[in-house]
């Protein structure tokens, strides 16, 4: 029987769906070293505590989360908390010695990540990840290996992208369009994202960034609750209520990355028509590969070497177990895996790299996502200043 990892999760709202269903799912699909075991929930609605506890299956749960990240049973605290909260959660599990899981990005502000980081040093025992999990759809897994591989030669371009459309005016006002909360709109939600994908697979770090522009095209949103009320007959429709949303609804950058490969990175939440369009391509001297998270189980590839009339991209569907990774996990050739996999196929290796094992493909820790962090700080000075900024100047 494997050794157990009792896990306390901070957080019962989207994400805390999204993790809860990993680790009830991931030992069902994965010979796992470790046993993730749901031991305790933490949320502030108490009111829902009880039924989320039930419906997913989390042992305990409480309102108190001091107090749940001290337990002596808890092996793995994961944040799954608004940025905002981030820092002082993770700092405090693992100044009690807990292995930390933190959503991305890393935090809300680059001080804060840096206190994160220097925590996970001190913290020698304890491991840290970090919720980048579009590393482990299939696609991005594959173009990953391709370019280990050598297949696609030194990398020119990369061209990300990342698109949705769920934040137009009638959008209310939640923690995310509010910058004391969450650092930053679209740029740290999304643009995160990519720039972690496009470090991951490129396996080079950006030196400079530059050309960058930020905009805020919604200034007010309705409050929550304070719309679509019914009007009694005859009187004056009722006054909106709203609030200012002071974070970016897009921002754009250029970057220029170690080893001479310059990307276009573009992350909003305002592109109608666009429902989760996280796009990357890489432009090699020997090819290329590009992949859409909204078709995330194919890879296409092309080779620069073919000749002839049948020269072209290739359609690869990764769902070959034996050939693309995670594969093997699931359900065969041409079935493919969803959104919710990701945190699947993530859980699996954080139970491997716990219990002294290689993961399938790198895990993102707090010392990689600070490096994310830096990025994202220097689009920000870079489209505050209008000026180039270079790594360097961003500790």
């Amino acid at each position: 029987m494997t050794e157990p990892c009792n896990i306390a999760l901070l957080g019962q709202k989207f994400m805390g769906r999204a993790h809860s269903n990993a680790y009830l799912k991931a030992s069902r699909f994965f010979n796992l070293p470790r046993s993730p075991v749901m031991h305790s929930i933490v949320g502030l609605d108490l009111i829902a505590l009880a039924p989320f506890a039930d419906r997913w299956g989390w042992q305990n749960y409480s309102t108190t989360w001091k107090d749940v990240v001290k337990h002596p049973d808890i092996h793995l605290v994961d944040v799954s908390t608004p940025n905002y909260m981030h820092a002082e959660q993770a700092c405090a599990a693992l100044a009690a010695g807990k292995h930390v899981a933190c959503e991305k990005p890393l935090a809300g502000t680059l001080r804060d990540a840096r206190l994160m980081k220097n925590a996970a040093a001190r913290a020698r025992r304890s491991k840290t990840f970090v919720w980048y999990n579009y590393r482990r759809s299939p696609a991005a897994a594959l173009a990953y290996r391709f370019v280990r591989a050598g297949r696609i030669g030194r990398i020119y371009h990369v061209r990300a992208s990342y698109l949705q459309s769920w934040a137009g005016p009638d959008a209310p006002l939640v923690w995310r369009f509010q910058k004391k909360y969450a650092g930053s709109g679209a740029h740290g939600d999304l643009n995160s994202h990519i720039i972690d994908l496009a470090r991951f697979i490129t396996g080079q770090e950006i030196i400079e960034v530059s050309g960058a522009l930020a905009e805020t095209f919604v200034v007010e949103r309705p409050l929550p609750g304070t719309g679509g009320k019914p009007m009694i007959a005859g009187s004056l429709p009722p006054k909106k209520q709203v609030g200012k949303s002071d974070v970016d609804d897009c921002t754009l950058f250029l970057a220029r990355f170690k080893e001479g490969t310059v990307g276009s990175f573009e992350a909003t939440r305002v592109a109608a028509g666009h429902e989760d369009d996280n796009s990357l391509e890489l432009n090699g001297e020997l090819g290329s590969v590009r992949f859409s998270l909204e078709d995330m189980n194919v890879l296409w590839y092309f080779d620069r070497r073919e000749t002839g009339a049948a020269t072209g991209w290739r359609k690869i569907v990764c769902t070959t177990p034996g050939e693309h990774p995670y594969a093997g996990a699931w359900w065969g050739e041409g079935r493919g895996i969803g959104y919710e996999h990701t945190y699947v196929n993530m859980v699996a290796d954080m139970m491997a790299a716990l219990a002294g094992e290689e993961p399938t493909l790198p895990l993102p820790d707090f010392n990689d996502a600070y490096e994310t962090q830096r990025v994202i700080e220097a689009a920000m000075l870079s489209a505050k200043h209008r000026a180039a900024v270079k790594l360097t100047e961003i500790k």
